[in-house]
């Protein structure tokens, strides 16, 4: 964003909000702010949930040729760059939401902190990385209850071909414990936790790149 439009570019991305209630088959869903002090300045994330490729078709229509084309000239003019990306969950995705149901009036809420993880897994490797995830990742995360938890997976998606990197695959995971968080931020990783048979060490077969941001979702934000 151009920092001294940040209001601005929120106030937009409400609007977008706003507009998409007239169609069910599209939601806002997060609008998350790059937490100062993570990362690059006066960045934010935006998610979009489509019912499916026909709500997708309606809402390119309608951003290059219809009601919404005035709002990408308002919005171009309070960001630098984008960049953009079509994602489809993976089976294993924990998120289940009726988009009819997701609220568009902009209710307030408590901010809540997420983590996303972007992996681009090796060639080739993208599949077994994906059932690596599911089947070890998530289960340790699962493993842990009540004050124990640092991390819960909310969305996992693979970005499409044609509609972003390739492979690539994301996760966003909201954060529980923030006094985790700052262990895991201040403190090397334990020795037992990257020996053989771990996620940190046998994921490395799949891949040794990732992203990771910390973001905190607005207090307007449809989804908390």
């Amino acid at each position: 964003m151009v920092g001294t439009r940040e209001k601005e570019f929120e106030a937009a991305y409400q609007a977008w909000m706003a507009a998409l209630a007239d169609d069910q088959g599209a939601r806002l869903l997060w609008f998350l702010n790059h937490a100062h002090g993570t990362g690059p300045s006066y960045q934010a994330v935006t998610v979009t949930g489509l019912a499916d490729g026909a709500a997708w078709e309606r809402l390119t229509q309608r951003v290059h040729r219809g009601d919404l084309r005035p709002w990408v000239r308002e919005v171009d003019g309070c960001r630098h760059r984008v960049q953009g990306r079509l994602l489809m969950p993976l089976a294993w995705s924990p998120l289940d939401v009726d988009l009819a149901e997701v609220p568009t009036d902009g209710r307030h809420h408590d901010t809540t902190l997420y983590m996303e993880d972007t992996m681009w897994p090796k060639r080739g490797k993208v599949d077994e990385y994906i059932t690596a995830a599911r089947d070890v990742y998530a289960k340790v995360l699962g493993a842990h209850a009540g004050a124990d938890v640092l991390l819960r997976i909310e969305v996992a998606g693979q970005t499409m071909p044609g509609a972003g990197r390739w492979p690539e695959v994301t996760l966003i995971q909201k954060v529980h414990s923030m006094p985790g968080l700052v262990h895991l931020l201040t403190h090397d990783m334990p020795a037992d936790m990257s020996r053989p048979g771990t996620w940190m060490h046998d994921a490395l077969e799949y891949r040794d790149q990732w992203r990771s941001k910390l973001l905190r979702a607005a207090s307007w934000s449809p989804l908390s």
